[in-house]
Formats: C-alpha cells, sequence, structure tokens
C-alpha cells in the first residue's frame, strides 16, 4: 500500500476561481477538478499559466513548491502565499480568469497521532498552511500554536476555526515570544502530546530539540530547495541518522527523531 496521495503525471492547468488579502498573505483559489484528494502535509509545484516570468528581463521562473492550505468538496484547492521575491510575486498577481499550472498532490504527509496521544500542532509564519488543513481532520481535540513576525502576518490566523494562540515577533498581536515558548508551556503541562510543526528553519530546530528534550514525538514539515518536486533533480536532499532523504518524495514531513538537525542547507523562506 502506497505511503502517499499519487499525482497524475503532467502538470494540469486550473483556473484560478478566487483571490484575497489576509493582512501580508494571499490566498489563491484554483479549481483542480481532475487531481486527487491531497492528504494533509502534501504539497503541489505551481507555475502561472501565462508569462510565468517578471521584471524588465521577463526571466523565467521555476515551480514553486506551496503545501496546499485547504481543499474544497467541488476541487477546488487554496494555497497561501506571502511576496518575498519574484516569484512569489507573479503568482500573488493571479485572479479569477488567470490559469495556475499544478503538479501535484507531492509527496508524504503527516501520519495520525498514535497511542492515544492529542494532536499539538505548531506553525511558524506561512508554515501554517499545512497545518490548517491538518486541523481541520478528526485529531481530536487539537491545540493550534501560531507564531507571526508582526500584526499583518498574524492575520493569518484568521484562516483557523476556533481561537488559536498567537504570539508575534513585536508582542503586536499575543504577547512578545516565539512559538516555542508557548509550545514548551503546553508540553511540560502535558507531555501525552504528539507535535505536528511547519515553520521556518530555526523554528523546527527549535521544535526539534524541545520535543527530543521532553520525549514528545513530532512530525516536522520541511523545506529545502526544490525544482522538480517528484526527485528528479535532488535540489531538495537533506541529511537525515539514515542518510540523505529528498524532501519532495522522502518527505517533506519527517519524523524529528530522524534527524541531528532540522537546519537544513538552503532552504528558503
Amino acid at each position: 500500500m502506497s505511503d502517499r496521495t499519487l499525482a497524475p503525471l503532467g502538470r494540469r492547468l486550473c483556473p484560478v476561481t478566487a483571490h484575497a488579502r489576509h493582512g501580508a498573505y494571499t490566498v489563491i483559489s484554483c479549481l483542480d477538478a481532475e487531481g486527487p484528494a491531497p492528504d494533509p502535509g502534501q504539497f503541489y509545484m505551481l507555475t502561472a499559466g501565462e508569462r510565468w516570468g517578471g521584471g524588465a528581463d521577463e526571466r523565467p521562473f521555476l515551480p514553486r513548491a506551496f503545501s496546499f492550505l485547504r481543499r474544497h468538496e467541488d476541487g477546488t484547492l487554496d494555497f497561501l502565499l506571502e511576496d518575498v521575491g519574484p516569484g512569489t510575486n507573479r503568482l500573488g498577481e493571479l485572479g479569477p480568469g488567470d490559469g495556475l499550472h499544478v503538479v501535484g498532490p507531492l509527496g508524504i504527509g503527516f501520519t495520525p497521532p498514535q497511542d492515544g496521544r492529542r494532536a499539538v500542532l505548531c506553525g511558524g509564519g506561512i508554515g501554517a498552511a499545512p497545518l490548517l488543513c491538518w486541523a481541520e481532520e478528526p485529531l481530536g481535540e487539537a491545540e493550534v500554536l501560531l507564531g507571526f513576525r508582526t500584526a499583518a502576518h498574524a492575520e493569518g490566523a484568521s484562516l483557523f476555526d476556533g481561537a488559536p494562540t498567537v504570539v508575534t515577533d513585536d508582542g503586536s498581536v499575543g504577547r512578545q515570544a516565539l512559538v516555542t515558548e508557548p509550545l514548551r508551556a503546553t508540553l511540560e503541562a502535558d507531555r501525552n502530546a504528539a507535535v505536528y510543526a511547519c515553520g521556518p528553519p530555526a523554528m523546527l530546530e527549535g521544535v526539534r530539540a524541545l520535543c527530543a528534550e521532553l520525549e514528545v514525538p513530532a512530525q516536522l514539515a520541511m523545506e529545502s530547495g526544490m525544482a522538480c518536486g517528484f526527485g528528479a533533480c535532488f535540489g531538495c536532499v537533506v541529511a537525515t541518522r539514515e542518510g540523505f532523504v529528498r524532501l519532495c518524495v522522502d518527505g517533506p514531513v519527517l519524523d524529528a527523531a530522524r534527524l541531528e538537525t532540522a537546519l537544513t542547507p538552503g532552504a528558503g523562506h
């Protein structure tokens, strides 16, 4: 039995159906009527349907890997974007009537908690995306902890149901703290938990080290340079205790116990 949802061969041109701003982030939606339902933690490679380039020289961009935010019953996929460079800027320009090329779903996603453990979801910045679709799964009373840089970024928390715990780097929303601080308090109060985390490498390393210290299992949705998404380019190779793996086919979700460190060389935003 496969441990992943397999994407059909080739890329699909999907119509963009919505474009919405949420503070520092953009959510674009596209109708993927032909693709299978993805598993939380899986990702897609995205390119604009037309004019996949930007700047004065219209230079081409490689596809960008994005965890899906949510999948609706009609096959519509939501993706959370932040404009951090020319590639993400081009994707963020797409609106209804434009086309979005998608390849996916790809990779291995999250697995449910074992041994009666409760789920604790810990996200940093745009790393909140794969946690939202996971939070909407029947995980029981999952606790959600989110860390953002500023109030504009913290508007991403409004996409979650309920009232997630939110901290910010500058204290503009919630209290001023790193998200690993409320995570420590949560785990020290009850270690019968399974942690699911996604965010920048430094945050993931903090989560990995904390969970190792407290002997709490954790799954990390990681990021590394990725050009193809299906194992051909070896751009997303990271080191584990057992050797090197490709995040696009052996991840992006890895058990934290497999890692000496989550600080992967070349990992971007």
